[in-house]
């Protein structure tokens, strides 16, 4: 675990710190027990609950940090600091899963649970590291053939895009800071 040490001369200076630290929202997580619930796709959102309470914005990268929508990484940016989540094996299980589609109403439901490892932390969450247990879940609608030999169909091709879609991922873990 990772601890705030400061040295002062005066310990009402310290008093005077540690107070101001607190107001400002920057107090250091010790590690521990983590909730994590957010929203999948290039782009998302994140709050997490727990040893770590803070929330922000995700987007995949790839495995050198750029930026990459087809990305098996994810960047987490949150009020007070970033790290990354380490995702490949999660998205190999993902990348297998192979729902039904109910043919009468062109929808499909599935979920897929996996393990994702936390790392390479900035700002208050330098040094952070752990394992986190998620499941993504989705929901999605596909599009109709609107002409030909399929009118009518669900078309389900890859470029197909769904009339409407909606995901969620939560999870628990443990984080500390080294």
């Amino acid at each position: 675990m990772r601890r705030l040490k400061v040295v002062l001369g005066v310990a009402m200076l310290g008093s005077v710190l540690l107070g101001a630290s607190a107001a400002f929202g920057g107090s250091m997580p010790m590690g521990g027990a983590v909730h994590v619930f957010a929203t999948p796709g290039p782009t998302g959102t994140i709050l997490l609950t727990g040893a770590v309470g803070d929330y922000g914005k995700t987007v995949d990268i790839d495995a050198n940090g750029k930026v990459d929508p087809k990305g098996t990484y994810v960047k987490a940016t949150l009020k007070q600091g970033t790290f990354v989540i380490n995702a490949v094996a999660l998205n190999r299980k993902l990348a297998k899963l192979n729902p039904p589609v109910n043919k009468t109403t062109c929808s499909a439901e599935g979920s897929e649970t996996g393990s994702v490892t936390v790392l390479d932390g900035t700002g208050l969450y330098k040094g952070i590291n752990g394992t986190l247990d998620v499941t993504v879940t989705f929901a999605a609608i596909a599009p109709r053939y609107t002409s030909g030999k399929n009118k009518g169909r669900c078309n389900l091709s890859n470029s197909a895009q769904p009339v409407d879609q909606n995901g969620w991922i939560a999870g628990t873990g443990t984080v500390k800071f080294s």
